[in-house]
């Protein structure tokens, strides 16, 4: 065999096995989860509805939900990991986590270190009000007062909408916006669909609802770099529960609403 023959048969073996190893990383989480009947999923408790500690002192809300709904369309037992938001990401980077279940949004910083699948909920704000006033569309709003957080994402989408003639009460934090309405200062409040849920819990004398949305910003699943097959099957569980409204459901139970139409 030539010097020329031999140096094109070992570039191409190495490539070959390049490729071998390659394909065996991208399949390892998945493989990994599928061999031990398990997977570790990243949560949070400390973020209700997404994610929080009940009385009984174990994890619950929607991110907890996906999580259990996830391991059982695998068929695997699921390992919850409470996490924060500083930590989460490094889970799935150190291998500690095969998934980050934990109101994670997508945007390209993220991007260049973790893998994204589908969107599997809504984060969003929105105007809340008492159950008894209707209020069809920000229209509505005219001549009515609406408590916001000067500066926030919702005070500048509330801006956008809402007729020349509503007042809006701005305070400096989202504790006095709130305060403001719960204590009949204004008719109804735009804030984030967190901190309402919080005040709907804290308060539920008040009869407080999710009225009408301002601003949908969709939570995704975090995957570790390079574990396609992984993403793709979670994402494959997420279209079917999208399909069967299974994701709907979920949102509805924790966020007032439904999951509605999230990007793929």
């Amino acid at each position: 065999m030539t010097p020329t023959k031999r140096a094109f048969l070992a570039s191409t073996i190495a490539l070959a096995t390049a490729l071998c190893v390659g394909h065996a990383h991208a399949q390892s989480a998945l493989d990994g989860v599928m061999k031990n009947k398990l997977i570790k999923i990243a949560i949070p408790t400390d973020f209700p509805p997404y994610g929080f500690v009940g009385i009984d002192l174990k994890p619950q809300g929607l991110d907890i939900d996906t999580a259990n709904y996830i391991g059982a369309k695998l068929g695997v037992k699921v390992e919850l990991l409470p996490v924060t938001s500083a930590n989460r990401i490094a889970y799935l980077q150190t291998k500690k986590a095969d998934l980050v279940i934990s109101t994670l949004g997508k945007n390209p910083e993220r991007e260049k270190v973790i893998d994204f699948t589908a969107a599997y909920s809504p984060f969003f704000q929105a105007v809340y009000g008492p159950k008894s006033a209707a209020l069809a569309d920000f229209n509505a709003l005219g001549g009515k007062s609406v408590a916001v957080t000067r500066g926030a994402i919702e005070d500048q989408e509330l801006t956008k909408v809402a007729p020349a003639n509503t007042d809006i009460k701005r305070f400096e934090d989202n504790n006095a916006t709130v305060s403001a309405f719960v204590s009949g200062q204004t008719q109804f409040v735009a804030t984030g669909v967190s901190v309402a849920d919080n005040m709907i819990k804290r308060n539920p004398a008040l009869g407080a609802e999710y009225k009408l949305l301002l601003k949908d910003s969709p939570n995704f699943i975090g995957v570790a770099k390079g574990e396609d097959a992984l993403r793709l099957k979670v994402n494959e569980i997420l279209a079917a529960g999208k399909k069967a409204g299974d994701l709907d459901t979920m949102a509805k139970k924790w966020l007032g609403r439904p999951a509605g139409n999230l990007p793929e």
